[in-house]
């Protein structure tokens, strides 16, 4: 036990070494990307669930050419799409290597993730209770604010759980390629040094934290399901 705990990664916070401030970048990187994927991909959702209801053939051209860009984006093995953006990275971001550039492919990775479950999760409200409000005479707008998101809440907290435990995991990959964070350290200082401590200690971190992310969102959804309290 006291090897364990006489390791570097325990008692320093050097970004190259410590576990700690690792685990930081980890969910800098994490929670930085999500707020970006809610703000893109959840209205990309709405837009392609409102475009396949539409029956104006230009939305339904939108629909069409959101979606395949939707699928292209979800196509893309991480590690492959990480690299494959590496020259637009460099010109949004001005460097290929670090939290930042990462957190640029992680968020274009993330958004059609999410787009996509938010759309489905409107797919699961009744049409009957949409056309209630229609048939009331109210605007689109209404109807998304007033029936799609409240009735979808508990879904849309469960997308955004999945997406934030998805990014977790894309995190680590960006690690190999000089993203920093847990997998920047489980690679070089765990796997190419042979050292079984850090490995263990990266692994248990990101089961820890995806643990906790899982169950605050299941408490969320939970707590705005308002099926579940009339049961």
């Amino acid at each position: 036990m006291s090897e364990w705990l006489s390791n570097p990664v325990f008692t320093t916070w050097d970004s190259n070494t410590s576990l700690w401030s690792n685990t930081l970048i980890t969910l800098y990187m994490t929670i930085g990307t999500m707020i970006f994927a809610a703000l893109i991909g959840t209205p990309l959702g709405v837009l392609l669930f409102e475009t396949d209801r539409a029956t104006g053939g230009g939305a339904r051209w939108v629909n069409r050419i959101v979606g395949f860009i939707v699928n292209v984006g979800r196509s893309f093995p991480f590690i492959i799409l990480i690299i494959a953006l590496i020259p637009v990275t460099r010109i949004v971001v001005g460097r290929v290597t670090g939290p930042n550039a990462a957190m640029f492919a992680l968020v274009v990775s993330a958004i059609p993730f999410l787009a996509r479950l938010i759309e489905i999760n409107l797919r699961e409200i009744p049409a009957g209770k949409i056309e209630a409000v229609q048939m009331m005479g109210a605007t689109r707008w209404q109807v998304i604010r007033q029936v799609l998101f409240p009735e979808a809440l508990p879904g849309i907290i469960g997308s955004l759980t999945t997406t934030t435990i998805a990014v977790i995991g894309y995190t680590a990959m960006a690690g190999a390629v000089g993203g920093k964070g847990l997998g920047d350290l489980a690679n070089r200082m765990g796997y190419q040094s042979y050292d079984n401590v850090v490995m263990i200690s990266t692994v248990v971190v990101l089961i820890v934290i995806v643990i906790l992310v899982q169950s605050l969102g299941s408490v969320l959804a939970r707590a705005v399901d308002h099926r579940a309290r009339n049961v």
